[in-house]
């Protein structure tokens, strides 16, 4: 592997680099990454003032508010109190327990898994998460003071809710990552302690993946704070890092995440890399300071020194450090002190402000478990951006710092990152109160590989939501996008779409051959299919064409650019190079033909039929390369014998010369006529004169007769004399008639000698309309009189639509045939989807846009793809493109700053005791405390428990309740054995009248006891 820097110790790869391929986050002032890039760019101070009103809805005591040290200030990260519950399958009332930080760091795990283009599901390798959260004040100042609003939730419950130990296996859970998951808590320095421990995992191999972050929010969040004299947050709700104005920090609410990856294996699959981790290190400050929370210099100098020995970077490479930078008067000077040691300073110094320092504290305060990952993410972005960040607060350094001492330099504008000798370099440092301190050294990503040519005319751009609103939400994202970043290859955006994202129910997909179609196509309104019900999970049924479909270079496109179509085909050309006149790639004009060579060849049934047959199941091969295969298939006429191909009945040798001999046999026979009547094949067949046949029942109203072309011209003149529709066919012959009777022999022994097997995969007959036994697949004589005999393609078609399984019919073969017979059967009021895999050659739609538009269909019908297959002959790479639109609603327990006035949050209803009877049927008390604990006001009796979020700890909470409160016997695995309401609340009736019934027999009993017998049995139930 190369990359843009030859000499190892400048730049050169050594197999130890990561390299940060996606990140994602939400800071105060910025709901992305993107628009974070912008405050550091800029130097934007984002830190918040909060008026009267917000500090006395946060319940600050007035005597605090009017303190001269109260400082109404911090870093506010907007709609912390807001989680899209339904995408990751929490009800509201789970939803309002957990956390806001387990939520917030799951939404962006799941967009920095988006952005680094490696989000689909199942994710392939391993891929471990490595988490820090600050204490979980929501536990402290809401649930733990409102028990009454917890629904029932018990200690356990609020636990795994809040506890942060839960948060990198919550991530893992919910996004099916099974490499390890971890969460490191350190004080301030967690994230990048977390960041380091995922590059020595990934080093290790014990992931192939990682993703690496912190996350602090703090409750109430508009509280602001007491500046204490000799403390360490500001006095004037400012931080000035460095600056002789320092007098502290001020606390902020985020949440950064990145995605790192080894370099080496990031350049092979042509990822997005943002910058490289070179080296990182982590230590302690030990006993020797002045006490627990107080920084140490030669600690911290020891661990940057460390992460420059493993980064192989002489400290004079790097030109940037961003810092730990809290500003405080005791902190910023150690700090400096330690990077003169670390940098080994000493005068005189020539490289003097050849090093920037900078800190985001004075963006967007100081955020505890987050800050060491938004020091890397902002580090990243300049480094990918080539831009050195700003500090324009400085006017004058501390006076215990002393510029002069190191080769360090605070600039007030953004500047360009120069080139230097060897690739730009950045240290970042977060030291952690208690002393553990981290550092790791950056480097600027390599060259990234020109974008590779594409095999196809056009692209599949796909998109999905979770609903109707983020499907819409997630197109308008895109089509901005690719509005706004011209170098986006449109083959890299099709190929993160599919590979980098997971497919959600809602779902669109756009077939474009230029960036123009993209946008139009992702603009245009939502379609009813799109909106009105999610994607179903259907299943494939092939539906493969007989003579009548061909055309002169059918899938001649695909042929060209398709690699497992060429090859399928090219199999079954070989196969006959001995059974034809005419090489069959030639007959079919794929490819040229010698001089002279005969024209229109596939006007002669000897050529048509073979060329079908190997159309066909080339065209089911790319399918199954693409990921798309056959539950079952219906053939029409010659189309059958594809299916019994691909179902195992014929091997392919045997199938493709049956059906060269076959055409063969019928191209030597009499020339017929065939007229399609649109009548049903009952009514057709009571007009038939002698002579002619049924050959074809293809629609509830849309049959073929078949004959001598005499006998058919009498059939003819008595449909227009009856004003019946009709069309004559452009047909050489009078397939499926008396005209065959001469070659059924022949091709008797032929398929004889083919020994059929019975099918591994099933398909119906169009001989009989129904699913074919194993009996008939290998008798010989089943094949003869399927080429004699009537085509029952419409009783097939509703063989597989009156099923129990939904499918896509999917026709795999030239024109849009039996597409359009499928059509003209009811599908079942849209459980059934028909779609052809090629155009019809006079709609002149290219072959890659036909079945490129197939596809699409069957992923907006429920299929997902085999994208790797799809993408398996072309080399295409990960590009950032829009994360997720969640839809966030708000979630919340007890009042504070974080109430909306004009949209109460959704939270469970507050328990008051046992539910009580009253009188009430069991249906209204049942219901009352599913309700109560689900936290879902509106429940049916057909709403199922799991399916509205209900998990296995709640059910046990839910049966236990019910039999508490109205004194029945349940079972553990109630919820399991009846999972709606109205099958539970019947569970719960059958009980209450079993446990009633023991009572009331005994009173029975007591009643016919004589007074004698009563008195007697009382006594003895005294003396027990």
């Amino acid at each position: 592997m190369t990359t843009a820097f030859d000499d190892e110790t400048q730049g050169g790869t050594t197999g130890l680099e990561i390299a940060i391929v996606g990140m994602a986050g939400r800071f105060p002032g910025a709901a992305s990454a993107a628009e974070f890039w912008e405050v550091a760019r800029t130097g934007r101070e984002t830190i918040s003032r909060f008026t009267e009103e917000e500090l006395v809805a946060a319940g600050v005591p007035a005597d605090v508010r009017s303190r001269p040290d109260f400082v109404p200030a911090g870093g506010l990260l907007a709609d912390a109190d807001r989680f899209d519950n339904e995408l990751f399958g929490y009800t509201p009332r789970d939803a309002a327990l957990l956390d806001p930080q387990q939520r917030v760091f799951l939404e962006t795990s799941w967009a920095a898994l988006e952005d680094a283009g490696y989000a689909a599901e199942p994710c392939r390798g391993l891929v471990g998460v490595y988490a820090s959260a600050s204490l979980s004040t929501y536990l402290l100042h809401h649930l733990s003071t409102d028990p009454a609003a917890l629904g029932g939730a018990t200690l356990h419950e609020l636990m795994l809710a809040n506890d942060k130990d839960s948060l990198a296996t919550r991530v893992a859970y919910h996004l099916d990552l099974q490499g390890p998951a971890l969460t490191v808590q350190s004080g301030c320095s967690s994230s990048l302690v977390a960041v380091h421990l995922a590059c020595q995992a990934l080093l290790s191999r014990e992931c192939d993946l990682a993703l690496a972050g912190g996350v602090s929010v703090h409750v109430p969040q508009r509280e602001g704070y007491r500046a204490r004299r000799g403390g360490v947050m500001s006095a004037d709700g400012h931080v000035y890092t460095f600056d002789s104005r320092a007098t502290g920090t001020v606390n902020g609410d985020g949440v950064g995440v990145v995605v790192l990856k080894p370099l080496a294996d990031a350049v092979r699959d042509r990822d997005t890399v943002y910058a490289v981790i070179k080296g990182s290190a982590v230590n302690n400050d030990g006993g020797r300071k002045v006490g627990f929370t107080a920084p140490r210099a030669e600690g911290q100098a020891a661990a940057i020194r460390m992460a420059h020995l493993a980064a192989e970077a002489d400290p004079a490479s790097i030109s940037y450090v961003e810092t730990h930078g809290t500003g405080t008067a005791l902190g910023d000077p150690i700090e400096y002190a330690a990077l003169c040691e670390a940098f080994d300073a000493g005068d005189p110094r020539p490289d003097k402000g050849s090093c920037a320092l900078g800190s985001v504290k004075p963006c967007v305060g100081h955020l505890d478990a987050a800050a060491g990952v938004t020091g890397i993410i902002k580090t990243a972005l300049a480094l990918h951006h080539r831009t050195i960040p700003p500090s324009p607060y400085f006017r004058q350094a501390n006076p215990e710092i002393d510029l002069d001492a190191g080769p360090f330099r605070i600039p007030v504008v953004p500047e360009p990152w120069p080139q230097g000798t060897g690739p730009r370099r950045a240290g970042v440092s977060s030291f952690g109160m208690g002393g553990t301190n981290a550092h790791v050294v950056l480097e600027e990503a390599p060259a990234p590989t020109a974008p590779a040519p594409t095999r196809n005319s056009a692209q599949l751009l796909v998109v999905s939501g979770a609903s109707p609103r983020a499907l819409a939400d997630n197109s308008a994202a895109l089509e901005r996008a690719l509005a706004e970043r011209p170098d986006l290859p449109l083959a890299d955006v099709a190929f993160t779409l599919q590979l980098g994202r997971r497919s959600l129910p809602y779902r669109r997909a756009v077939v474009a051959r230029d960036r123009a179609e993209a946008r139009a196509g992702l603009s245009a309104p939502l379609g009813a299919a799109e909106t009105e019900r999610p994607a179903d999970e259907r299943r494939v049924a092939f539906l493969f064409p007989g003579q009548g479909a061909q055309h002169p270079r059918m899938a001649g496109e695909l042929y060209e650019t398709e690699p497992a179509f060429r090859a399928a085909f090219d199999a079954c050309a070989d196969l006959l190079a001995g059974e034809l006149a005419t090489d069959l790639r030639v007959a079919a004009e794929l490819v040229p033909g010698p001089t002279g060579a005969a024209a229109d060849l596939l006007s002669r049934t000897e050529f048509t039929q073979p060329a079908l047959f190997a159309t066909e199941y080339a065209l089911a091969s790319l399918w199954a390369e693409w990921g798309v295969r056959q539950h079952a298939m219906l053939g029409h006429s010659v189309g059958e014998y594809v299916a019994a191909c691909l179902a195992g009945t014929f091997q392919l040798d045997d199938a493709v010369r049956l059906v060269a001999a076959r055409g063969r046999l019928m191209q030597h026979l009499p020339s017929g006529r065939m007229v399609a009547v649109h009548l049903p094949a009952d009514e057709l067949t009571a007009l038939l004169p002698d002579g002619v046949s049924l050959a074809a029942s293809n629609g509830p109203r849309l049959s073929v007769a078949s004959g001598p072309p005499d006998d058919v011209a009498v059939l003819v003149a008595e449909l227009a004399e009856q004003g019946i529709r009709h069309s004559l066919l452009h047909t050489s012959h009078a397939f499926h008639s008396a005209m065959m009777d001469p070659v059924l022999e022949e091709f008797t022994d032929l398929v004889r000698a083919a020994r059929p097997r019975p099918p591994e995969t099933p398909f119906v007959s169009n001989l009989t309309g129904r699913w074919i036994t194993g009996e008939e697949a290998t008798d010989p004589a089943y094949w003869a009189r399927h080429l004699r005999r009537p085509v029952r393609f419409s009783e097939g078609l509703r063989q597989l639509l009156d099923g129990p399984d939904p499918y896509v019919l999917l026709e795999a073969g030239p024109g849009t045939t039996l597409t359009t017979l499928a059509r003209q059967h009811a599908l079942a009021d849209g459980n059934h989807v028909a779609v052809s895999s090629l155009g019809h050659p006079r709609q002149a739609v290219p072959d890659g846009v036909a079945v490129l538009s197939a596809l699409g269909t069957l992923f907006t019908a429920g299929t997902t793809p085999d994208w790797e297959g799809f993408w398996r002959h072309e080399t295409r790479g990960r590009v950032p493109l829009p994360t997720y639109a969640f839809e966030r609603r708000r979630h919340w327990i007890g009042g504070g700053p974080n109430a909306t006035p004009d949209e109460p949050a959704e939270q469970p209803a507050a328990r008051t005791g046992p539910v009580p009877a009253s009188g009430k049927p069991v249906a209204d008390r049942v219901r009352a405390i599913w309700q109560e604990l689900l936290g879902i006001p509106d429940i049916r009796p057909d709403s199922d428990f799991f399916a509205l979020g209900g998990h296995s700890l709640l059910a046990t909470q839910l049966v236990a309740r019910v039999s508490d409160d109205l004194a029945v016997e349940l079972s553990g695995a109630a919820l399991f054995d009846a999972p709606t309401l109205g099958e539970f609340t019947g569970l719960v009736e059958r009980a209450s009248a079993d446990a009633e019934q023991p009572l009331g027999d005994l009173m029975a009993e007591l009643d016919e006891l004589t007074a004698e017998e009563l008195e007697q049995l009382l006594g003895e139930v005294s003396d027990g």
